[in-house]
C-alpha cells in the first residue's frame, strides 16, 4: 500500500495538492522506453519556460492596476483642491486601458500556464483513496483515465477553442462591455495555446504512467495504442465533421430520445453527478475530468453544438473576469510577505511578552495567525512556520502535544476565512454576491472563532495548568520594573493608531492624503517615543526591546493590511486594485526588510502562477461542467425533491450543511465552492428561512459555507495541515496531531451552530455598512 504524504516533499504552498512532483523538468528515468525519453522531456521543457514567461506577467499586471489607482486618486485630490490644470498636465485621471488590460493580463495567466500546471503537478486531486493503492495501480488508473478522459477532453478543448479564437479574430472581435472596447483575440489567444500545451503535456504523463505500472502492463497498453487513436480519430472526425463521418445519426439512434436508452434530461444529469464523483474519488485530476463529462452528458442530453458553446463561453467569462484578477495577485502578496520574515519577528515578541502568563505560547500561536490570515491567506505557510517558530519552544517548556497541534493547525486554518480571503473572492461570482459584501461578512465570525480557539485553549490550561505551564527563567526577555506601564502604554496607542486608520478610511481628516499621512505620523511619533525613554529612562521607566520587535513585526503588516482591505470595504478600490495595491506594498516591504532579491521574487512569482492555475482552471472547468448541468434541469429537480419533504426549513439547512461538512472530509474546498454549492444554491434561495431580501441570505449562506470548510484542513486524516506540520515537527506523532486537530474541529462546529442559529453575527457589518 501507498504510505501517506512525505511531509519532506510538501511545499508550504501546495495548498490544495497533496504532493508535487519531485523530478526536474525534462528528467526522464533512465530505464524508461527510449522513445519515450525525449518526447517527454521535450514537452516538459517546452512547458517549463511557457510557465518561467508567463509568470513574468504578473509585474506588468500589478504596475498597470496601482497606476490606475495612483492617477485616478490624484486626480481627484488635485480637483477637489481647484488644481485641475495641473492634473489634466500631468495626464492624471482614470484611464480607459487599465481595466481591459489586466483582466485580459489574468486570463492568460491561469490559461496559458495550464500546460506548466500540470507538468509541475499541482492540478487539484482528491487522493484519499488513490494513495492507499500500489504505485503500480495508480499508474494503471492514470494511464486509463488519461486515454478515457484526459486525450479526449483536451483534444476536443484545443479545436474547439481555436475554432473559437479564428472566429473572434476573422471579425476583429472587440470587448463590448468597456469603454476601451480593445480587440479580444490577443487575449483569446491563450485559450488555444493553452489548451493545446495542455493536450502535448497529456503523453508526457501517459509515458510516466507507463514505466512506472510496469514493462508488462505497458507492452499491453502499447499494443492498444494504434486501435485508440483510429477509434479517437473517427470519433472527432464524426464530431466536427459530421458529413462525412455520420456518427450523430447512430448517437441518436442509440441514446436519443427514441432510441435504446430513454433518459428524461434531468436524469441524465444524476448520472453525470454520480459519474464526476466516481472519478474525482478514483484520483483523477479533477478540472480535467469536469471538462470532460461536460462534453459527454451535454452532447448526451442535448447537443455537442451547445457543449461546445458552453464550454467556451464559461472558460471566456472566467478568462474576463475583473474579480477574479485579484486571486493572483493576493497570493503573490502572502507568499512575499511570508518570505519577508514579520511573521516569525511578531511571534517571537507575543511570546516575549506573554511569558509569564500560562498558556502564553497558545496566545502567541492564535494571535500571530490571526493577523497573518489577513496577510496572507495561505494556509500551508501559516502552519509550516507556525509549526518551526512554537514547537521547539512548546516542547522545551513541557507544553501539551494534542492542544498545541490543534492551536497551531487552528490557528492556520484561519486564512481561508479571515479576508482577503481567496475561497470568498472565487465564492462571490459564484454565489452572485459581491466580494465587498463578503469580506465585510466574515470578519467577525474570523475573529469569533480566533477567540473560541484561544478560549478552549486557556481554558483548558486553567483547569489544568501543566498543559501550558509558564516559560522557564531562561526563556522569559529582560523588562522595566514598569512592565505593566509598558503594556498599557504599547496597547493604548496600537488601539489609537487602529482608530486613526479607521477614521482615515471612513471619514478622513479633511486634508489630500491624510488618511495615509495622519497614521504614519503617529507611527513616527511612536518611534521617537520609543527611542527617547530608552535612552533617557526617566525614574528607570523604558520599553523593552521586545516592544521594538513587537512594533517592527506587527505595525508594517497591519498597515498593508488595513489600508488594502479597508480600501475594498469603503469603496474606494476593487478588490483587484486592492490586490494589486497590497502586492506592490509587501514588496516594498520586503526591501525596507533587505529581505528582498530577484531569485526570490522570481519564487514568489512562480509559486502565484502554479497556486492560481490550479484555482482559476478549475474555476473554468466547474463553471462548464455546472453549466451542462443546470441546462439538463438537474438542480431544479433536486430542488423540488427537498422542499417536497416533510422537513421544515431549518432541518433542510441542517442536512445541506451536514452534506458540506461531510464532503469537506474528503474533498478540499474549491471542488466543493465550484461543484456542489452551485447545485445546492437553488435549494437554499426557495428555502423560507425569515430573509427580507436573496442578498442577505446568500451572503448568509457564504459565511456559513466558509466556516464549514475550514474543518477541510482540520479533519483527519485527509487534511494536510497535519502533513505540513508533522514535516517540520518530526518528532510529534501523527495520531497526536490527529486527536489535536479534532479538538478543534468541535470547536469549529460550535462556530458553525452560533452563526447558524444568530445570522446577524455575519449579517451586521455588511448591514451596517449599507447603512441599514
Amino acid at each position: 500500500m501507498a504510505e501517506e504524504p512525505n511531509p519532506g516533499e510538501l511545499d508550504i504552498t501546495d495548498e490544495l495538492i497533496a504532493e508535487r512532483r519531485a523530478e526536474e523538468p525534462g528528467q526522464t528515468p533512465e530505464d524508461m522506453t527510449p522513445w519515450q525519453r525525449p518526447i517527454t522531456a521535450a514537452i516538459d521543457v517546452l512547458n517549463l519556460w511557457a510557465g518561467r514567461i508567463i509568470c513574468l506577467l504578473m509585474i506588468p499586471l500589478i504596475l498597470a492596476i496601482v497606476y490606475e489607482v495612483f492617477s485616478r486618486n490624484m486626480f481627484a485630490i488635485l480637483t477637489q483642491n481647484g488644481m485641475n490644470d495641473v492634473a489634466i498636465a500631468w495626464g492624471f485621471g482614470p484611464t480607459l486601458w487599465v481595466y481591459d488590460i489586466s483582466r485580459m493580463i489574468g486570463g492568460v495567466l491561469f490559461m496559458a500556464a495550464a500546460g506548466y500546471a500540470l507538468m509541475r503537478g499541482v492540478h487539484i486531486r482528491a487522493d484519499f483513496l488513490y494513495r492507499n493503492w500500489s504505485p503500480r495501480t495508480q499508474a494503471t488508473v492514470d494511464a486509463s483515465l488519461y486515454l478515457a478522459f484526459y486525450i479526449p477532453a483536451m483534444l476536443f478543448f484545443t479545436w474547439v477553442s481555436t475554432e473559437y479564437w479564428v472566429k473572434s479574430f476573422g471579425t476583429g472581435e472587440q470587448a463590448s462591455d468597456s469603454t476601451w472596447a480593445p480587440v479580444l483575440w490577443p487575449a483569446r489567444l491563450a485559450m488555444p495555446v493553452g489548451a493545446f500545451l495542455l493536450l502535448l503535456q497529456g503523453f508526457p504523463e501517459l509515458f510516466r504512467a507507463f514505466h512506472q505500472m510496469g514493462k508488462d502492463r505497458e507492452r499491453k497498453f502499447l499494443r492498444f495504442l494504434p486501435v485508440y487513436f483510429v477509434g479517437l480519430a473517427i470519433v472527432t472526425a464524426g464530431v466536427f465533421f459530421p458529413d462525412l463521418v455520420p456518427l450523430g445519426d447512430w448517437w441518436e439512434g442509440a441514446v436519443g430520445r427514441d432510441g435504446l436508452i430513454d433518459i428524461e434530461k434531468p436524469t441524465i444529469g444524476l448520472i453525470m453527478l454520480a459519474a464526476m464523483l466516481f472519478a474525482i474519488f478514483v484520483g483523477f485530476p479533477i478540472s480535467f475530468t469536469l471538462i470532460f463529462l461536460g462534453f459527454v452528458f451535454g452532447t448526451w442530453g442535448a447537443n455537442f453544438k451547445l457543449a461546445t458553446f458552453l464550454m467556451t463561453l464559461q472558460t471566456n467569462s472566467v478568462m474576463l473576469d475583473d474579480q477574479l484578477v485579484a486571486v493572483p495577485l493576493f497570493i503573490f502578496m502572502g507568499i512575499v510577505m511570508e518570505k519577508a520574515g514579520l511573521m516569525e519577528r511578531l511571534f517571537q515578541a507575543v511570546q516575549m511578552m506573554m511569558s509569564r502568563t500560562r498558556g502564553a505560547l497558545f496566545i502567541a500561536v492564535l494571535f500571530v495567525s490571526t493577523i497573518f490570515a489577513a496577510a496572507t491567506g495561505i494556509v500551508g505557510a501559516s502552519v509550516t512556520i507556525l509549526g518551526i517558530m512554537a514547537a521547539r519552544t512548546m516542547n522545551r517548556s513541557g507544553y501539551d502535544v494534542r492542544l498545541a497541534a490543534g492551536t497551531i493547525t487552528a490557528g492556520g486554518t484561519l486564512g481561508i476565512l479571515i479576508p482577503p480571503s481567496i475561497m470568498l473572492i472565487v465564492m462571490g461570482p459564484v454565489l452572485e454576491v459581491p466580494v465587498t459584501d463578503l469580506f465585510r461578512a466574515a470578519i467577525i465570525p474570523g475573529i469569533m472563532l480566533a477567540g473560541l480557539y484561544l478560549l478552549y485553549a486557556l481554558g483548558r490550561c486553567w483547569i489544568n495548568p501543566d498543559l501550558g505551564p509558564v516559560l522557564p527563567p531562561e526563556d522569559r526577555p529582560e523588562t522595566s520594573r514598569f512592565y505593566l506601564m509598558e503594556v498599557v502604554l504599547v496597547m493604548a496607542a496600537l488601539i489609537f493608531l487602529i482608530w486613526l486608520i479607521t477614521r482615515g478610511i471612513t471619514t478622513g481628516f479633511g486634508f489630500p492624503m491624510g488618511a495615509i499621512v495622519v497614521p504614519l505620523l503617529w507611527v513616527g511619533l511612536m518611534y521617537l517615543a520609543y527611542g527617547w525613554f530608552d535612552k533617557n529612562r526617566p525614574g528607570g521607566f523604558y520599553f523593552a526591546p521586545l516592544w521594538y520587535e513587537f512594533f517592527m513585526g506587527l505595525v508594517p503588516p497591519t498597515v498593508l493590511i488595513a489600508f488594502a482591505l479597508g480600501s475594498i470595504l469603503a469603496g474606494w478600490a476593487t478588490p483587484a486594485e486592492a490586490s494589486a495595491c497590497g502586492a506592490f506594498g509587501a514588496v516594498l516591504l520586503s526591501m525596507l526588510y533587505r529581505k528582498f532579491t530577484i531569485p526570490g521574487l522570481y519564487d514568489a512569482l512562480i509559486k502565484s502562477l502554479e497556486i492560481t492555475v490550479l484555482i482559476m482552471f478549475l474555476v473554468a472547468a466547474s463553471n462548464f461542467f455546472g453549466a451542462v448541468f443546470s441546462n439538463l434541469g438537474t438542480p431544479k429537480m433536486l430542488t423540488e425533491l427537498l422542499l417536497s419533504l416533510d422537513m421544515s426549513p431549518m432541518l433542510v439547512l441542517l442536512f445541506i450543511m451536514a452534506l458540506i461538512f461531510l464532503l469537506g472530509w474528503p474533498l478540499e474546498w474549491v471542488p466543493i465552492v465550484l461543484i456542489i454549492v452551485p447545485i445546492l444554491v437553488p435549494t437554499v434561495v426557495s428555502l423560507d428561512l425569515g430573509f427580507e431580501n436573496k442578498n442577505d441570505l446568500l451572503i448568509w449562506f457564504a459565511i456559513l459555507v466558509a466556516v464549514n470548510l475550514q474543518t477541510a484542513w482540520l479533519s483527519p486524516p485527509v487534511a494536510l495541515s497535519a502533513y505540513f506540520l508533522k514535516g517540520v515537527v518530526p518528532e510529534w506523532d501523527l495520531r497526536d496531531i490527529y486527536l489535536g486537530m479534532m479538538q478543534f474541529m468541535v470547536i469549529q462546529v460550535i462556530g458553525l451552530l452560533l452563526i447558524l442559529f444568530f445570522p446577524q453575527i455575519a449579517l451586521w457589518l455588511p448591514n451596517l455598512t449599507a447603512g441599514q
